[in-house]
């Protein structure tokens, strides 16, 4: 058990500076009213984890191990649920419920479809 938290906690680490540096590279050349940054993430982070879950699905070369370190955690604490709901509370009061809608439907739309992509890859 120990080596299983230590595992996601590493992952962790490692996610949550690799989401701190793609904010800083996609926030130094954009400054439009839609969340890049986190929507970005968000993204990737699901493609990244379709892709591990469908390797090892289709071969046993990941370990139950490996899973919880890049998918728990690296792809865990990449993405990130609670900026995404609060990028969007403040878009809504601010009354821009366009852009709020396309990032609520984008991202969820994106999200899953990057996460079957892949997936597919090693389908």
């Amino acid at each position: 058990m120990i080596k299983q938290v230590l595992l996601v906690g590493l992952g962790g680490f490692a996610g949550s500076i690799l989401r701190y540096l793609t904010y800083l590279w996609i926030d130094k050349d954009y400054s439009g009213a839609f969340p890049l940054a986190t929507f970005s993430v968000n993204i990737i982070g699901s493609f990244l984890l379709g892709m591990l879950y469908g390797a090892a699905v289709k071969s046993n070369i990941i370990s139950p191990e490996v899973r919880l370190l890049l998918g728990v955690g690296i792809c865990g604490s990449y993405t990130t649920f609670s900026t995404f709901a609060f990028e969007n509370m403040g878009l809504m009061q601010q009354k821009d419920m366009v852009t709020a809608f396309a990032y609520v439907a984008g991202s969820i739309i994106a999200g899953i479809l990057a996460a079957y992509g892949g997936y597919s890859i090693f389908r």
